[in-house]
């Protein structure tokens, strides 16, 4: 390989998404490096070729040497413990995540006296599968990879961790804590609440129902197929968001049942419906050009480009 060397990747947790990380850093040239908490699953990561170990003080270790970035993909649950390892062994490294939420996890590492080198991220892919075995370097292909520009983000570790979501072949989605979880309590943990209540009543349908199920019922039960355990770790930390969504939803699915049973129709909910799937299928990316890490008031720009669709797919 030629040119200045890529620094070194240290991911915690060894996933579906940590694991794709790892990989794909691996695959872009990063000296990458990880920690699993099961030993069948860093055997396994291992026995594909990859630098995983079950010993977090040596992991932490050598990332603190290397000057690592080290990338969290624990569950929320696990995410105490791991900062704590972070605090003792690795204090002074950039610190990024995967994790699905944002404020939760800003809020943590600040207890842990740890926001002074820490950018929240969260790559927006994922299957119904869960493991190392599920991951897979080009989980990021052209995803949008959320980068946090809240107040006291520097631009330089604000560039580490946008340089490594873009070549792990994503776009970066630039984006304050806050917004960002009441943005996918929306358009990622709403869907795993409809799909788990979809599934419910299909299955209370009996074999009949079952029997005649076809595409739109496999589609929109998709993501009940993932594990309950997971699926709880996603959505609850982001419960108060979620409950907002969940309480707007609620209402436009008491007004569609209301005019169904009195007019007979379900007229505003389709085509409001088919209005929102037709924007989601026109929406267009665009990319931010001018503005750069570090430059005068450059997170405020970032947080509005942003909030009006920008994306970072390249970083000079």
């Amino acid at each position: 390989m030629t040119g200045t060397p890529k620094p070194a990747v240290c991911v915690l947790g060894t996933g579906l998404i940590g694991g794709s990380v790892l990989r794909a850093a691996a695959a872009a040239g990063y000296e990458a490096f990880g920690y699993n908490r099961s030993e069948v699953g860093a055997k396994a990561a291992r026995l594909d070729g990859y630098d995983v170990i079950s010993d977090v003080e040596a992991v932490l270790k050598r990332a603190a040497e290397r000057d690592a970035l080290i990338v969290i993909g624990v569950p929320m649950t696990a995410l105490d413990a791991v900062l704590t390892d972070v605090k003792t062994f690795a204090p002074d490294c950039v610190l990024t995540d995967v994790i699905s939420i944002k404020a939760p996890v800003a809020a943590a590492v600040k207890q842990h006296e740890l926001a002074n080198h820490y950018v929240g991220g969260h790559p927006m892919a994922g299957t119904n599968e869960s493991g190392w075995a599920a991951s897979s370097p080009d989980l990021f292909k052209q995803a949008a990879w959320a980068v946090s520009v809240d107040p006291g983000v520097k631009a330089d570790q604000f560039r580490r961790v946008a340089r490594l979501a873009l070549d792990c072949g994503a776009v970066v989605v630039p984006v304050l804590a806050v917004e960002h979880d009441r943005a996918v309590a929306r358009i990622s943990h709403l869907p795993h609440v409809l799909a788990e209540a979809l599934a419910i009543e299909g299955t209370n349908g009996g074999p009949l129902a079952l029997g005649l199920a076809a595409g739109s019922f496999r589609d929109g039960t998709r993501v009940a197929a993932t594990a309950p355990d997971l699926v709880r770790a996603i959505c609850e930390p982001n419960a108060a968001a979620l409950l907002d969504v969940l309480d707007d939803t609620l209402e436009v699915l008491t007004e569609a049942r209301d005019r169904l049973r009195r007019d007979g129709t379900l007229t505003e909910l389709v085509e409001a419906g088919h209005d929102g799937r037709t924007d989601y299928d026109d929406h267009q990316r665009w990319t931010i050009t001018d503005v750069r890490p570090g430059d005068h008031n450059w997170l405020t720009k970032l947080i509005d480009a942003g909030r009006s669709g920008g994306v970072i797919d390249a970083l000079d």
